[in-house]
């Protein structure tokens, strides 16, 4: 029984090792070749798996890249889950985002920035992003809704408009962290801070302009 065990972890962590490495080297070729010149055979053959392997852990190389998002997302589903139920959502939301960005090493932060870029500079990988990003959104909504205990359309409305708001934010501030070339994660954070403490003021506070003859 005990062997059994032993050589069940023993698979998965072969599994988990064999996935990280094709995510690796696929992200690796990407930055050197470009997304849509690289093939899912010279992923394998860089990785020095088949083909077919590839394919046991990704659909598409649209799929490596997604998946480099879902790891962060996941955690942040995880620690978004283990929040108080009574807490304001907005504030569970930001509390998970910035445990979970501010538990990321170097080399995940590098891998965020690189599947951004790669997003941005091909359509049809962005739209796979784009439709995956409403999929998280939505399961967000869920777990809002289901916290109330009361679910209405209303507070399914209140919960859309929270996770729109605070997405679009996060959104803003890992968009400028990109920008300008970010791959401190505390960094990250501090944008992430500013850009969902600035979030209600944007809202609700008149914008006084500077005068123009001033």
């Amino acid at each position: 029984m005990e062997d059994s065990v032993a050589a069940l972890g023993l698979r998965e962590r072969k599994k988990a090792r064999t996935h990280e490495a094709l995510i690796d080297t696929a992200l690796r070729l990407f930055a050197q070749h470009g997304f849509a010149a690289t093939t899912t055979e010279e992923i394998a053959a860089a990785c020095e798996v088949s083909q077919r392997t590839f394919f046991r852990y990704f659909n598409s190389k649209e799929d490596v890249v997604t998946a480099v998002e879902d790891a962060v997302d996941d955690e942040f589903l995880h620690r978004f889950r283990d929040r108080p139920v009574e807490e304001h959502p907005l504030f569970s939301l930001r509390a998970a985002a910035l445990a979970t960005w501010g538990s990321l090493n170097e080399s995940a932060a590098e891998r965020q920035v690189l599947a951004a870029r790669l997003g941005e500079e091909n359509p049809p990988l962005l739209a796979a992003q784009l439709r995956r990003r409403d999929d998280r959104q939505a399961m967000l909504v869920d777990e809002i809704v289901e916290r109330t205990g009361r679910p209405s359309q209303e507070v399914e409305v209140r919960a859309w408009l929270a996770v729109g708001a605070f997405t679009t934010a996060v959104r803003v501030a890992h968009g400028i962290w990109c920008g300008r070339g970010g791959t401190a994660v505390t960094s990250l954070c501090e944008a992430i801070e500013l850009s969902l403490d600035l979030l209600p003021s944007s809202l609700t506070t008149a914008w006084h302009l500077p005068d123009a003859a001033s």
